[in-house]
């Protein structure tokens, strides 16, 4: 009787490691359009797997350029700040299994399993990442992009009424004031050495934003409209990256409000670790009956290297 259970379980593990090496290349493959991180956020996987941490520096400086004399020996000099941190990393698992009755089933019928369980573990850990990234985990000490200390913070100013700070009390000028408030902040903040890129806002705002019309008579919305007249665009000549963010930024505000992020997507200026993507482990038999093969990855939070290049709105 033994036997013959444990021969069963060994054509079943068998079977399970062959079935794991067709569905998991295809699970690897799979893009989820909803997970926003990896076009939002600067990923680097280039530290070793099982790091422990990441050393970076918050970087900052100052100068000015000066006339100066061919026989002068004052060369004016910059100045550089250099802050030091260290952010953890840590490992996150979520696998699938199946059982001895599922995978006999499958033999029988000459059936290849799904990938449905598979592709259900790596989505989960896929937003986990996505989570983490946006607003970080205060149980692991992380920041995300959305709620960090260092960028500058500010609160959106009144409507005309003076009632409401909220995009959606406000006419078009107004909403296109506040966004060329928080790119020129930057410009200016850092002595023209930063500039925006790229602005998220809640999913809400953007929604309205994306089907209100300047006017009755004019068919253009005012994303539209801000699209095509935003300081950056107007400067650059480059497309403003403007996205809506789905729940992170409801409430990151102060008090709990929206808030709006404008940013330089750039390694230089922010980045999340990930040294262990997301993997499947080899398969292996954790109960007489029970198959499971676990997934695991290792990361740690968002590091904005040049907090000058990263501000916030709040109450939008």
């Amino acid at each position: 009787m033994n036997m013959h259970i444990n021969d069963a379980q060994q054509v079943a593990m068998s079977f399970l490691i062959r079935q794991a090496a067709l569905i998991e290349p295809t699970v690897y493959a799979i893009r989820y359009q909803d997970i926003q991180y990896p076009q939002l956020i600067p990923v680097d996987t280039s530290a070793p797997e099982w790091i422990q941490s990441v050393t970076y520096f918050s970087m900052d400086g100052v100068g000015q350029a000066q006339w100066f004399h061919g026989e002068a020996q004052d060369v004016p000099k910059v100045g550089l700040t250099r802050e030091k941190f260290e952010t953890g990393v840590s490992m996150a698992a979520i696998g699938y299994g199946y059982n001895l009755e599922e995978l006999g089933t499958a033999q029988l019928l000459g059936m290849n399993l799904t990938n449905d369980k598979a592709s259900l573990a790596r989505r989960i850990a896929e937003e986990k990442i996505d989570q983490v990234a946006f607003v970080g985990d205060a149980g692991k000490g992380f920041t995300g992009l959305v709620n960090a200390s260092s960028p500058t913070a500010t609160t959106a100013p009144a409507d005309g009424t003076g009632s409401s700070t909220t995009f959606a009390s406000k006419t078009p000028d107004q909403v296109l004031r506040d966004i060329n408030g928080q790119l020129t902040g930057m410009f200016t903040g850092t002595l023209g050495g930063e500039i925006a890129d790229t602005l998220l806002m809640p999913y809400s705002v953007m929604l309205d934003l994306s089907t209100r019309r300047i006017d009755a008579v004019n068919q253009t919305t005012i994303l539209e409209w801000i699209e095509r007249n935003n300081i950056y665009t107007r400067t650059t000549g480059q497309a403003l990256t403007i996205r809506g963010v789905f729940g992170f930024l409801d409430t990151a505000g102060a008090g709990g409000t929206k808030r709006m992020v404008a940013y330089r997507r750039s390694p230089d200026v922010l980045k999340m670790h990930i040294p262990m993507p997301f993997r499947f482990l080899p398969a292996w038999q954790t109960g007489p009956m029970r198959f499971d093969v676990p997934g695991i990855f290792r990361l740690g939070g968002v590091d904005i290297r040049r907090p000058k290049a990263v501000r916030y709105l709040d109450g939008i």
